[in-house]
């Protein structure tokens, strides 16, 4: 496998990576990266901040992270007036997205804060999230159907630490439903979106490093969209990370 894949490159955009990596976010970022190199795939990663241009056929992977009400104050008029109308043009491009908590948030149609104020954000996706004083936090096991196979039995686990609860409309459908954990709002027991190309969640941890079947779900994704001729990604050897994951599942369900 040697070399035989250098003629493919995957180009990640990282969005507001000063801004929006609570919890480790970046470490999504580096898992997807790391993943390409053990495999010879050529990865760049272009960092698009507060005033750069979005240029949707420039990526293939965007990424975009969580912060807090403070961090998400700052980029919101960046995101809605300047970067807006180019990242849903990717969306509906079927460009591959992931987004995760307070990103997850950005890219549905508001939120209401506690105090009753509704903040619009892109409306990129039809989900919407209401603030609240409870607070849902622990480690969370999904079971995503898309993700089994012969091999894998589609169980991911995560970290989740938010109060928002968020609701999905018309179009979207749940990354996975809670095994264990709350999940998007703690009462229809699903977790996460997934519209077109674009897979939310609430899972931090970081997510992709702790799953790598579903970091290469999305690698494969993105590479396949770009290159015809590109088929399934090797696999690599993922024994440790198996024997990990299936450790804290263990020990999750056994609390």
């Amino acid at each position: 496998m040697k070399g035989e894949l250098l003629m493919y490159t995957v180009e990640i955009c990282h969005l507001y990576p000063e801004l929006l990596n609570l919890y480790g976010d970046k470490g999504n970022v580096i898992a997807l990266k790391k993943r390409c190199e053990w495999r010879d795939i050529n990865v760049i990663v272009h960092n698009v901040s507060l005033g750069d241009e979005f240029i949707p056929d420039k990526y293939d992977i965007v990424f975009i992270g969580s912060g807090q009400s403070y961090e998400h104050e700052i980029i919101r008029d960046d995101l809605l007036t300047n970067k807006g109308p180019a990242v849903k043009d990717a969306i509906e491009s079927n460009k591959v997205f992931l987004a995760i908590s307070g990103g997850f948030q950005l890219l549905g149609k508001y939120c209401k804060t506690v105090d009753d104020r509704e903040l619009e954000f892109l409306g990129a996706l039809d989900l919407w999230t209401i603030s609240s004083q409870e607070r849902m936090i622990g480690n969370i096991i999904l079971e995503c159907g898309f993700l089994k196979n012969e091999n894998f039995d589609g169980k991911i686990v995560g970290f989740e630490n938010h109060s928002g609860k968020t609701y999905l409309g018309n179009g979207v459908k749940p990354l996975g439903k809670v095994v264990n954990g709350y999940g998007n709002n703690g009462e229809d027991g699903n977790e996460g979106a997934v519209y077109k190309n674009v897979y939310c969640s609430y899972l931090h941890g970081s997510l992709l490093p702790k799953n790598p079947a579903l970091t290469d779900y999305l690698l494969e994704t993105a590479l396949n969209n770009k290159y015809r001729d590109f088929g399934p990604l090797p696999r690599l050897d993922d024994s440790l990370e198996i024997a990990a994951s299936k450790s804290m599942i263990n020990r999750i369900i056994k609390k």
